[in-house]
């Protein structure tokens, strides 16, 4: 039932996302918060965050972001050469980039 409810929820829309590693991190934060006060765990308990999600069935926050990133990635694939969203990936732009880019 969590991965189902609250991760979806949490994960909308990832799959386009640009993810940085402290983006990751906050998700792993706020996700292990909610298991914990869903299975009623204090955090000075010391339960171990692997513990938890193996309980519960729960794969890591990070995995599941790429599984969702390479699902889409091969719909993507699949496209026709000639739709807008699969031209988008394999636009070149020309010129220099701006600076700090």
């Amino acid at each position: 039932m969590y991965s189902s409810c609250v991760r979806s929820s949490m994960l909308h829309g990832s799959e386009t996302w640009t993810v940085r590693k402290e983006n990751v991190v906050a998700l792993q934060r706020a996700e292990m918060r909610m298991v914990r006060w869903m299975c009623g765990i204090k955090l000075k308990d010391r339960f171990p965050s692997k513990e938890q999600r193996d309980r519960l069935g729960i794969d890591d926050t990070a995995l599941v972001l790429q599984q969702n990133r390479l699902r889409w990635y091969g719909h993507l694939l699949q496209k026709e050469d000639n739709d807008w969203v699969k031209k988008c990936t394999e636009y070149k732009v020309e010129g220099p980039r701006p600076r700090g880019s």
